[in-house]
């Protein structure tokens, strides 16, 4: 019984296309790559003959004769025994802003969702996975991030947002200037009692940065900041319902918040609503992170949001800078302006 099965086409190869150029085959190899040894008439012949052919670098594999690998490994750590559906929305922003950039410089992103102490790992460009490391992700998994600093500390290539160290390789919001700009508009609101919500001893260093510039944006504005309000929860919406609670229960008199988070403003919406205290009417609201779903809270929620193209720009930028080229960076913000302030 004859073969039904067509016979597969050969494939074109660097030799090929040598032989349609003539050209001999390192001449395609360093005209394909770029090399400036090559004419512009010879590389355009090249050129030619590779699309008549059909034929396609391996640029993965070139990557790796030149010790490089065109991908950079992404990890988004967890809290552990919780899956990535936990993980704060504004870190997925992130992880897309970073892709973004990865891929507009010609590289592939490897993501991983890493939680458990048992399943880190972050050697990636020591085992040539990756030519750089980007770390994002919660500051509440302290065993994630101190595996992650070790891996740091004795390999180059990483970048970290969220980093609850100042001594890693890190990228971070303007904290400071998104406290004033906070401020500042709750301030032209007409708001005199200001207060700030979130943990500023905690590992989130980006939340006492955010109260630093409350303080100085208050004081410059002749008003009297307050210690920042820390409340509990299990998570941070549960967080902005307790403060408000809080602030209620103790009598505190506030026509103003300004919250360390989102996820805790949109928390404390639904319990200053339960409380049948009037947003923006009888209190301002400002949260930071720029997470999409408040632009479906009730009020909508005003937000400092960082520039998330920028942030995934400069995080892969460090993660790939040579040692001497990675400086603290820092990612502008702005205002999104909503109702949740008159």
């Amino acid at each position: 019984m004859p073969n039904s099965e067509k016979p597969r086409p050969r494939r074109v190869t660097s030799i090929d296309v040598a032989e349609r150029a003539g050209v001999s085959q390192s001449t395609v190899s360093r005209a394909l790559a770029g090399s400036e040894t090559i004419t512009e008439a010879t590389r355009r012949r090249v050129e030619m003959a590779a699309e008549e052919l059909g034929y396609h670098v391996n640029t993965r594999a070139a990557g790796l004769r030149r010790g490089e690998t065109g991908t950079i490994a992404i990890v988004v750590i967890g809290r552990e025994g919780q899956g990535p559906a936990a993980i704060n929305p504004f870190y997925y922003s992130l992880l897309g802003s970073t892709c973004a950039a990865a891929a507009e410089r010609g590289y592939e992103a490897l993501v991983s969702f890493q939680a458990k102490p048992d399943e880190l790992f972050g050697h990636y460009v020591a085992r040539r996975q990756a030519d750089g490391v980007v770390v994002i992700g919660t500051a509440t998994n302290e065993g994630a991030w101190d595996y992650f600093r070790k891996c740091a500390e004795e390999s180059s290539g990483m970048a970290f947002w969220g980093s609850p160290f100042d001594d890693s390789v890190w990228v971070r919001s303007d904290n400071r200037d998104g406290g004033r700009i906070a401020v500042e508009r709750l301030v032209r609101s007409g708001a005199k009692r200001v207060v700030f919500v979130g943990d500023t001893a905690s590992s989130q260093h980006q939340f006492r940065e955010r109260y630093e510039g409350y303080r100085s944006a208050m004081e410059a504005a002749g008003l009297k900041p307050v210690d920042a309000l820390v409340s509990d929860g299990e998570d941070r919406v549960s967080q902005g319902r307790n403060a408000i609670a809080r602030l209620v229960e103790d009598g505190a008199s506030f026509d103003g918040l300004f919250f360390a988070c989102d996820a805790m403003a949109l928390g404390a919406l639904e319990e200053l609503a339960a409380r049948d205290i009037a947003v923006p009417d009888d209190v301002g609201v400002i949260g930071f992170d720029g997470l999409g779903s408040g632009e479906f809270s009730s009020p909508p929620l005003t937000t400092v949001e960082p520039d998330f193209a920028l942030a995934g720009s400069l995080l892969v930028d460090t993660a790939l800078a040579s040692e001497d080229e990675r400086p603290e960076r820092r990612v502008a913000v702005h205002l999104v302006e909503r109702a949740s302030v008159r």
